[in-house]
This record gives structure tokens, sequence and C-alpha cells, in this order.
């Protein structure tokens, strides 16, 4: 005999022209309780499930947001008071990410970057291990064959070519003559919290001990650029603004620039005061400097997408030629990767348009 709810249900996320709607079975009602975990900014939107008795089925369905990819998670309750946070099992198109996999949901008008399908990374051109004051930081530098004194430097560099292609993507534009060769730089995190959170004993560090030993070993004295997400989005402007001489231009995606008026959220982050206190030094416009080329992106359903309009307004008013693309997405390394092109092939175009250019040694401004 069948078990009571037991005949087929429709079950796993459903996107429909106004609404998306997700659905677990539970014919047996093992669970008390299902929640939608992600990283969309929904507010009012409550992401608890409800139980459909007909269907034998957990449902939720919410305003579909102005994406064109969703990734998520499901937390389970069980009768004893356990909790556990998973994939969705209905889907099984999942991606990797910082933290884990996470489900994905798909809009019916998104397509990954051709980009993807193109050439392979360049090989290894050398690996650092750079002494500083705040501990070893680690460079693994990808090298087309031609000669270049072009350096991008990527913070979290590992991950954004782990999870955003970032070296096939180089290559990729390289190779079809989008931007001019350059060495790709992959910085590892390390003590990431400590050292992104504008630190400026970081900012030091990478000016006064990475950057010069790269340019030694890449033999090196061109124009260098920056580029982060989240904190090393932060970290890449504070490393310019402080030591504005030593960085060409910045790719900013969704970087943490709290201010009280949008992140209260993020105050038990242990940086966060000191996050605080050098955004609003920037947005008075203390130690300004040398204003470069930056671009910045951020999700369009992202709770940092306030404050990026807030920092992409700031530098405009200070003189930078910034800025800011929203793009349908969230926070994560697909969003982030998505936007490489054509918004990062343009800055390094912008930035690397002379490639005589030479950049001094010297030069530091205040605190901010």
């Amino acid at each position: 005999m069948a078990e009571p709810h037991a005949a087929p249900v429709a079950v796993g996320p459903r996107v429909g022209d106004e609404t998306i709607a997700f659905s677990l079975a539970d014919p047996n009602r093992r669970l008390v309780g299902v929640e939608l975990r992600h990283e969309l900014d929904l507010p009012g939107q409550d992401t608890r499930f409800g139980y459909d008795e007909t269907a034998g089925a957990w449902t939720l369905t919410l305003p579909r947001p102005p994406i064109r990819r969703m990734e998520y998670q499901l937390t389970l309750y069980h009768p004893d008071g356990a909790s556990e946070t998973v994939t969705d099992p209905t889907n099984p198109v999942l991606t990797p990410g910082a933290f884990g996999d996470k489900s994905v949901l798909g809009m019916p008008d998104y397509a990954a970057p051709a980009w993807l399908a193109g050439e392979q990374a360049w090989p290894i051109g050398a690996e650092l291990n750079v002494s500083t004051g705040v501990g070893p930081v680690e460079i693994t530098v990808l090298s087309p064959d031609e000669p270049t004194s072009r350096l991008l430097v990527a913070h979290d560099g590992p991950e954004y070519d782990r999870l955003a292609a970032l070296g096939r993507f180089a290559a990729t534009m390289v190779r079809h003559g989008r931007v001019p060769p350059f060495h790709l730089a992959l910085a590892t995190p390390g003590a990431r919290d400590e050292r992104y959170s504008a630190n400026p004993a970081y900012a030091t560090a990478m000016v006064g001990s990475v950057l010069p030993e790269l340019r030694r070993t890449l033999g090196t004295d061109g124009p260098v650029v920056l580029m982060g997400a989240s904190l090393g989005g932060l970290a890449a402007l504070h490393i310019q603004r402080r030591h504005p001489t030593q960085v060409a231009g910045l790719f900013l995606q969704s970087g943490s620039f709290f201010v009280p008026q949008y992140d209260e959220v993020e105050k038990d982050f242990r940086y966060y005061n000191r996050i605080i206190r050098y955004v609003a030094a920037v947005l008075r416009g203390q130690g300004s400097g040398r204003a470069v080329p930056t671009t910045l992106t951020c999700g369009t359903a992202e709770e940092n997408v306030h404050n990026n309009r807030l920092m992409a307004a700031t530098l405009r008013r200070q003189g930078y030629p910034a800025t800011l693309h929203e793009v349908p997405d969230a926070h994560n390394y697909v969003a982030w990767r998505d936007s490489f092109d054509p918004y990062l092939v343009d800055l390094l175009a912008k930035v690397w348009a002379d490639s005589g250019t030479r950049w001094g040694d010297g030069g530091r401004v205040r605190d901010a």
C-alpha cells in the first residue's frame, strides 16, 4: 500500500514570468520546517516554506527578483531540534563557492560568457613567498609567451582563478587582441579578514615588499592594476589611496564599503568599526591622492549595491574616472566572472593604452 501523499508531486524550483517557486517533497512530514538561504537583498520577503498538505511538500513562492541566476541553499529543520543547510536535493545544478557548493536556479535569459570556451590559462611564470610585516604573502604569476611589463594583481587570486576562471579569461582576451599582454599575479589572501579590512600594515606590505618583489622577479616596471571582490575590493582601494603612484587602475567588485546607513547587519564582523572609519574618511575626501581609472561592478540584488553606489559617486566627485556597472546577479564568483567582459576588458585597455607609461616608486598620502 502506498504511503499517504506518496502520489507524484511537483518538486524543484520553477521560474515564472513574475515569480519563482520552490517545492520539496516530504509526504511523511519528517521535517518541521524548511528555509531558503540566499544572498539577495529581498527586504520584507519571508523565506520560510509552508507545508502543503495536499501536495505533501514544503513550498515557497517569491516575486521574481531582478536577476538572471540565483545561488541558494536550503536549511532543513528536524523534529529533534537539529538543522542542516544543504543544496537543494530537487535541483541537480550546482556551482562551487568559497564556502561550499550552492544550488543554482537559472532564469531563461541567462547565458554564460562565450570566452569560457576559449584559451587555456597561461602556465605559471613565477611563484613567490614574500616576507612582510603581516606575514608571508604567497603569489602565483601566470605569464603569456610575449614579453610584457604590465601587471594585474588579483586579491583572492587563487579563488578568482578556480571559481571565476580568471586565468582563462586573461589568456583568451590577450589571444584575441582585446587587451595587450600582461602578467596575472594571483595573491593568496592568508589572514583575509585582517588583511583586507582597510589594514594599513597590509597596504604597506603590498607596496613596500610584494610589488617590488614582483617587479624584480618579472623584470617589469609598467602600470599595475589592482582588482578584488568584497573585502578584496576594499583592500585594493585602500592600497591605491595610501600609495597613489603605485597603482594605475582599480577593478572593484561588490566592494565591502561599509557605512552604518546600509550595513548595520555587518556590525558583528570583527573589523567592522575599522572599515566604517576608513570609508567615512574616503567619503570626506581624506587622502584622495591621485585619481586613477576605476571600474566598480555590483549585483543589482545584493546588499552591497547601496554602498557601492555611494562609493562610485564619491570617487567621481573626487576626480576619479569611476564607473559602476550593476549586473543582474548577487554576491558570488559567477557574478564577478560574468562582469569581466566587457568591464575588466575596457578598464585594462584604457589603463594600458600607452604601453610606454611608467610609474614611479614614491608617494604616500594620509591614512585614507
